[in-house]
């Protein structure tokens, strides 16, 4: 058995949440490379031990560290020979295909900024990111018109862009991935000079969608995968040697801080399911007949999850289960550990973060809590004053600026503005609501753009959304505010029904009713809509920002047939 961990972390065991938040610090050499210092070191150390196990609805394949060395050094020669050097940008549209982890890694030895995204983008989307970032090379799939996109985001932006594809298929001006592979050595020498890589340089960007404008750029440097060891080791709990999957799209930073970086650094392999349409049902079989030992979804994926028949599931293998992204609701958290005897763990964190916090290993789930903060940062919930709150009392989640922070992004690329808006007074001011309680967990609120505020209350989506989903008919909810002349704004229920239930203005009342049961009356939601699918990313987290901005637009209309 072999892990890297003891390297990179002052200690690896505690004896409690709270040893590990006064001990814990990490040990990180100013020429770190993930590429070589990791995937390498293993490669040389323990060649045959497992990195990646990949399947679809075709084919199974398992790549060692070894492998994915050799792989990565294949890329890596090609990408160089072709001009990409230290600095550069290069976006990969991958999905789930397996080339993803490799190239990766080439791109970390080489020095270049991989910038994953995913595959639904559209040609507007390709524009802004290709422009934005000055995309020397394009890596992808030919999936949703991406091929098409891409060749006509270039020529719009006369773009002397490098397009590469892992396509079978042939397309002129688009080199193909593996062809040049086999045409490359398999080992690669690690650049000196001005082409060497420390961990103040750039290693990944991510477009972030904000509440209003267009997406954000977050920068994250080469100790970035450092700060991941928290994830996998304290909350994921990742088992040496064993293998861990995180339900997420490699076009989404889920995807490096639950199937790559933390997860390869603590000496666990990753599994990924490359699947061609979701079903909740096929992704828990394959976990489970690949026998996964730690897994990670966002609570939509375990909401469909707990209304299939997991009777002939065998999860005697699964020994650890968590979730982000979003508020687990209470029922959910009942239900699968009805179904499976697991307790699922929750934490927060964001595009910018790793994350900050988490139920670690120590700590008991606590219903409607996120856990407590990471060690590496120093977490404060301030007013809308720079003031502390007291317990009970939503705050803004402000990370100190004088903390280790290993894992905080380093700024919005090019965009003084915003880094202006988010960084003063000492903090990085994240945009995200919570409160406190007497033990020192924390309760996600929501986005300050999500809150809503009707008739002089605030009320946070997720303990409503944790209300309506309690409801048999209820699969799916999303809940958001709805422009209101008197009230300021109402609550509004976007839902999508169990099977068996069909809409009508009787069920409409009962979830209704049932709310206000559950919850204080005045969080009820006042409207109700049955939809048949809720607008989501591909990670399974649910978009508000869609609705509310359909429902503005139907409300500044409504208001104008009010006037003529």
């Amino acid at each position: 058995m072999t892990s890297l961990i003891s390297e990179y972390v002052n200690r690896v065991d505690f004896d409690s949440y709270e040893d590990f938040a006064e001990n814990f610090q990490f040990k990180i050499p100013e020429d770190f490379n993930f590429g070589f210092d990791i995937v390498d070191k293993y490669a040389e150390i323990d060649p045959n031990k497992r990195a990646l196990v990949w399947c679809d609805d075709n084919e199974d394949k398992i790549f060692t560290f070894k492998d994915i060395k050799e792989e990565s050094n294949k890329v890596a020669n090609f990408l160089k020979k072709l001009g990409i050097k230290k600095g550069d940008c290069v976006i990969l549209t991958l999905k789930n295909r397996y080339e993803w982890w490799y190239t990766m890694v080439a791109l970390h030895k080489i020095g270049a900024i991989a910038i994953s995204a995913t595959h639904m983008l559209k040609l507007h989307d390709i524009k802004y990111r290709l422009k934005k970032a000055h995309m020397k090379a394009i890596i992808t799939i030919d999936e949703d018109n991406l091929i098409r996109d891409y060749n006509k985001a270039v020529d719009e932006l006369e773009m002397n862009t490098i397009k590469i594809t892992v396509s079978d298929e042939k397309f002129d001006g688009w080199y193909n991935l593996h062809e040049e592979m086999d045409k490359q050595y398999d080992t690669f020498k690690r650049p000196t000079g001005s082409q060497a890589t420390d961990i103040h340089d750039p290693l990944v960007m991510y477009f972030s969608s904000g509440t209003s404008g267009e997406p954000k750029m977050v920068k994250h440097n080469g100790r970035y995968p450092i700060g991941d060891i928290v994830t996998a080791q304290y909350w994921h709990e990742v088992v040496e040697d064993g293998l861990h999957h995180t339900a997420a799209d490699t076009g989404w930073i889920k995807a490096v801080w639950g199937n790559l970086y933390g997860q390869w650094i603590c000496g666990s392999a990753v599994f990924i399911y490359d699947y061609v349409r979701f079903n909740a049902y096929d992704l828990i079989k394959k976990i489970t007949e690949h026998h996964v030992d730690t897994f990670c979804a966002p609570p939509t994926i375990f909401r469909f999850l707990i209304k299939e028949d997991l009777s002939k599931i065998d999860f005697s293998n699964l020994k650890h289960v968590s979730t982000a992204g979003e508020s687990l609701p209470p029922e959910v958290f009942n239900r699968f550990k009805e179904l499976t005897g697991l307790e699922i763990k929750e934490a927060f964190g964001q595009t910018e973060t790793v994350i900050s916090i988490g139920t670690f290993k120590w700590l008991k789930p606590k219903l409607g809590s996120v856990g407590k903060p990471n060690p590496v940062f120093k977490i404060d919930l301030l007013n809308e004053e720079g003031k502390p709150v007291d317990y009970g009392e939503e705050g803004e989640i402000c990370f100190d600026l004088s903390a280790d922070n290993t894992g905080l992004f380093d700024e919005y690329n090019n965009d003084p503005k915003r880094n202006h808006e988010t960084r003063y007074d000492g903090h990085y001011h994240c945009g995200d609501k919570a409160w406190k309680d007497e033990d020192g967990y924390y309760h996600f609120v929501g986005r300050n753009d999500d809150v809503i505020k009707s008739s002089g209350y605030r009320i946070g989506p997720y303990e409503v959304e944790s209300a309506v989903i309690s409801h048999p008919a209820v699969v799916e909810c999303a809940i958001t505010a709805y422009p209101h002349e008197i009230r300021g704004q109402v609550v509004k229920a976007t839902i999508v029904l169990a099977k068996g239930y069909e809409p009508s203005e009787e069920l409409k009342k009962d979830i209704q009713n049932h709310v206000k049961k559950v919850t204080a009356p005045y969080k009820y939601p006042r409207m109700i809509n049955f939809v048949d699918e809720i607008p989501k990313t591909s990670n399974g987290k649910i978009i508000r920002k869609v609705i509310r901005e359909a429902d503005l637009k139907k409300y500044a209309e409504e208001q104008k047939n009010k006037q003529k």
